[in-house]
C-alpha cells in the first residue's frame, strides 16, 4: 500500500531508511537498467572482458546516472509535489533536504565522470559529461515547455549502449553508433507509452510530452506506432552491416511483433491499457536485441 506525505514524514530516520531514501533519489531501477544496457554495449565490444573495467564500468556509469536523476529531483522538487507519482520522493516529504541532495548529486556525478574518463578513457567521461548536462540542462527545463523535450531527452538516454561499446575499445566507430540509434529510435514510444498513461498526473505538474497538442488523440497513438515501426527498422540495421546474423534477426522480428502489436492496439482503441501494455513491451525491447546481438557475436 502507497504511503501518503504524512506517513512518509512519520518514518523514523535510521540508516535503512536513508538508503531507501538515496535508492529512491537515484531511481535505482531506472539507473540498474541503464548499467545493464551499457554493460551490454562493452559485452558486444569485446572478445574477452576485462572485469575490472567492467566494475568501473557498472560504477561509474551507475553514479552519473544517479546524479542526473537527483538533479532532476532537485529542479523539480515543487512540481513533484503536484504528481501523485512522484509526492512521496525524498526532497518533497523534507527527509532529504536541498543541501544534502545538490551534495549527494554533485559528489556522484564528479566521481562518476572521472572514474569512467581516468580509469577506463577520455573518451568515456566525456561522454558521460554530455549526458549528464543534456539531461540536467536541457531536458530537464524543458518538459514544461514543449513536447520536443522528448526529442532532446532522447539523446542522453541513448547514450549508455554506446558508452559501454566506448569504454571497452576507447574510440568511436559504426557498430557503437548503431547501438545509439536503436536506443535513440526507442526512447520514443517508450517514453510516449509512459506519458499516455501518466498524461493526467502530468498535467497537475505542467508536463505535456505526449507529441500531439490534442495528448491521447489519434495523432499521439499514430506517432507511438509509427516510432515502433521505425524502431524494428533500425534494430535490423546491425544485420544488414553484418554485425549480427541470423539468430539475431529471427529474435529482432520476433522482438518488434511484441512493440508492434500492442502499438496497433492503441492506435485502434487510444486506451490506457494498450499504452501499459506497449510500455510493458518497451521494457523488455532493448535487453532483448542487445542479448541476440551479444549472443549471435560469441
Amino acid at each position: 500500500m502507497d504511503l501518503t506525505t504524512e506517513q512518509q514524514l512519520s518514518i523514523p530516520t535510521t540508516f535503512a531508511n536513508k538508503i531507501a531514501d538515496y535508492a529512491a533519489f537515484f531511481k535505482l531501477r531506472l539507473a540498474s537498467l541503464v548499467v545493464f544496457s551499457a554493460i551490454l554495449g562493452y559485452l558486444i565490444a569485446v572478445d574477452s572482458v576485462i572485469w575490472v573495467d567492467l566494475f568501473w564500468l557498472c560504477l561509474g556509469g551507475f553514479l552519473v546516472t544517479g546524479s542526473s536523476n537527483g538533479y532532476n529531483q532537485i529542479i523539480e522538487r515543487d512540481l513533484d509535489k503536484l504528481m501523485d507519482r512522484t509526492k512521496v520522493r525524498p526532497l518533497v516529504t523534507g527527509r532529504m533536504t536541498k543541501n544534502e541532495a545538490l551534495a549527494v548529486a554533485g559528489v556522484s556525478g564528479g566521481l562518476g565522470v572521472l572514474i569512467l574518463w581516468f580509469l577506463l578513457n577520455p573518451l568515456s567521461g566525456v561522454l558521460a559529461l554530455i549526458s549528464l548536462v543534456l539531461y540536467v540542462a536541457v531536458y530537464t527545463p524543458l518538459k514544461q515547455k514543449t513536447p520536443w523535450a522528448v526529442f532532446v531527452g532522447a539523446f542522453p538516454g541513448a547514450i549508455p549502449p554506446m558508452l559501454g561499446w566506448v569504454a571497452a575499445t576507447g574510440h568511436f566507430g559504426l557498430e557503437p553508433g548503431l547501438l545509439f540509434a536503436l536506443q535513440f529510435m526507442w526512447q520514443f514510444p517508450h517514453f510516449w507509452a509512459i506519458a499516455w498513461k501518466a498524461s493526467d498526473d502530468y498535467a497537475k505538474a505542467g508536463f505535456y510530452l505526449l507529441p500531439s497538442k490534442g495528448g491521447k488523440d489519434f495523432t499521439s497513438a499514430f506517432l507511438i506506432l509509427l516510432y515502433s515501426l521505425f524502431l524494428l527498422l533500425v534494430s535490423v540495421l546491425p544485420v544488414v552491416f553484418g554485425f549480427t546474423g541470423n539468430i539475431a534477426l529471427v529474435v529482432i522480428i520476433i522482438a518488434g511483433g511484441i512493440m508492434i502489436y500492442p502499438s496497433i492496439q492503441l492506435f485502434k482503441n487510444k486506451s490506457d491499457k494498450a499504452a501499459t501494455k506497449v510500455m510493458f513491451a518497451s521494457f523488455i525491447y532493448v535487453p532483448m536485441v542487445l542479448l541476440a546481438w551479444y549472443i549471435d557475436k560469441i
